[in-house]
């Protein structure tokens, strides 16, 4: 069959012949792949970065898809760490970390969105305690993932979806109920909750302007860290924890079991076509030229 394939961490993948997958467990089936999401962590998968690498070469890329299951249903899926990905026309997929879909869904779409959108989804449903009519604040909105936290968010039933980021334009574009920019965050310092795709930085400023400007205190505020783009460590003042009623927790594999990701996949796959997806496909033998283009805004989408 032919697949992306890395040979050696930090080079694109390229379409090449793979030898065929094999169907072991007891749950376990060969899919047909129809379409499989090109998100930042399969690039880190495939960079050798993730914290879940294990430095296996050659490997396939790719954590999730859509395929044709031997029944013929239509299935999303979300694969173990392996290094048989979802970018080849065929894989092998434990039905039991998978849920069929409609027939009429688009596969690209549903490819495009269930990753990034999955990510505020399991923070806000499995990882805190979040209710309904609580503020959330989305820092690193105008990425791909943050824009559909806004607008999962909003549909888990926040009172006030705040967008923060630095591409002013690309903000603009959100669905929130307010959009700032990082100097801004003051506005923002009395929500409950903040997803933070960032990191870095930017997140060390901006969880000193929300805890310093807070109008109560004693108001609880959790701060969950989801992405990392902007660094991979903050610079925390301990008066921050002092001095106001932080929990600081992160949201990942990990963190939150397997099971209760799984668990979501049904309640999410049922509604992604609610949120608006901006997605490209890309051919499988194009995928070199696509893992290449990192300036997109669309979320690109490999179709073997």
């Amino acid at each position: 069959m032919r697949a992306a394939v890395v040979t050696e961490f930090g080079t694109s993948p390229t379409c090449q012949d793979f030898a065929e997958p094999q169907a072991i467990g007891e749950n376990e089936v060969v899919v047909d792949v129809v379409a499989a999401g090109l998100h930042p962590r399969v690039r880190s998968q495939a960079g050798g970065s993730h914290y879940t690498s294990t430095g296996d070469l050659p490997l396939v890329p790719g954590i999730d898809g859509v395929g044709r299951a031997p029944d013929g249903t239509l299935r999303y899926f979300v694969l173990p760490d392996t290094t048989l990905g979802s970018m080849a026309q065929r894989t092998v997929v434990d039905n039991r970390r998978s849920v069929v879909l409609p027939e009429d869904a688009d596969p690209v779409l549903v490819a495009a969105g269930m990753n990034p959108a999955m990510s505020a989804w399991v923070a806000l449903r499995k990882r805190i305690a979040f209710a309904a009519g609580q503020d959330v604040l989305v820092l690193g909105a105008t990425g791909n993932a943050g824009r559909l936290a806004v607008q999962v968010a909003r549909h888990l039933g926040a009172g006030r979806v705040i967008a923060a980021g630095r591409d002013t334009e690309r903000l603009a574009g959100t669905e929130a109920d307010e959009a700032l920019t990082f100097d801004e965050l003051g506005k923002a310092a009395d929500v409950d909750v903040v997803l933070d795709y960032v990191w870095g930085p930017p997140t060390t400023d901006a969880l000193r302007t929300v805890v310093t400007e807070r109008a109560d205190r004693g108001r609880p505020l959790t701060w969950v860290e989801i992405g990392s783009v902007a660094g991979a460590t903050i610079e925390l003042p301990s008066a921050a924890l002092r001095a106001a009623r932080l929990q600081l927790v992160g949201s990942g594999q990990g963190s939150v079991p397997t099971r209760d990701i799984v668990a979501e996949l049904h309640a999410l796959a049922a509604e992604i076509g609610r949120f608006r997806i901006d997605a490209r496909p890309v051919p499988l033998q194009d995928v070199e030229s696509a893992w290449r283009d990192t300036g997109s805004t669309q979320r690109l989408v490999v179709t073997p």
